[in-house]
């Protein structure tokens, strides 16, 4: 059987947070909302941007005024403080040798290529688009795994709307533990494997291949 590993982006392959609690705060202060802390952003995050403005407003304002003035924002500036965690560059490389590999993220697609193609090159990259749809659905993974030409993958992610994405792909979850949500979070969630740091990648998902 062949195997691939699809990779979550947002707190697994890339660091997004400022840019993500920048793009929040300058639609919340466009609209007169008050801004949220670095914190605050962080549990938000993870079920696509929809959802972290809903989060971010609390039902003090037009969603959808406020979520246009977030992509407005967010599709010019995604790349300003963004980039890869430390050992990821070279952990993709090392990985890339024997296994396909594709990226599937909740962020909006037209976010999700341009970053895609300025850090990972060659990788196959969607983002939420209509139509499909978004995580936690196992559909995403489905048609990356398509893509990629895999019969199996194992899925990696930061958060629990990951681990119930593999759940529902009947695929294996590795979760990471320098995202977004932290440890007791992810167990409560249903985690199972843990990777603690990028250099452990490698031998963390072959472990797991070769279970």
């Amino acid at each position: 059987m062949k195997i691939g590993i699809i990779w979550d982006l947002d707190g697994t392959l890339l660091d997004t947070l400022q840019d993500l609690a920048d793009g929040t705060n300058h639609a919340l202060r466009t609209h007169g909302l008050p801004e949220r802390t670095i914190a605050e952003v962080r549990q938000f995050v993870g079920n696509g941007a929809r959802n972290l403005i809903i989060r971010a407003v609390e039902g003090r304002a037009d969603v959808d005024a406020v979520l246009d003035s977030f992509y407005e924002y967010y599709n010019v500036h995604c790349r300003d403080k963004t980039g890869p965690y430390p050992g990821i560059l070279d952990a993709l490389a090392e990985l890339g040798k024997k296994y396909p590999m594709a990226v599937v993220s909740n962020k909006p697609d037209s976010a999700v290529k341009p970053l895609c193609d300025q850090y990972f090159p060659g990788l196959y990259a969607r983002g939420e688009i209509a139509g499909c749809p978004r995580k936690p659905a196992p559909d995403m993974v489905y048609q990356a795994m398509e893509a990629i030409g895999v019969e199996s993958c194992i899925y990696v992610g930061d958060s629990e709307v990951d681990i119930t994405t593999a759940k529902n792909a009947k695929v294996p979850c590795l979760s990471v533990l320098w995202g977004f949500r932290d440890r007791d979070v992810l167990i409560g969630a249903g985690a199972d494997h843990f990777c603690e740091a990028p250099g452990m990648l490698v031998q963390t998902i072959e472990a797991i291949i070769n279970e």
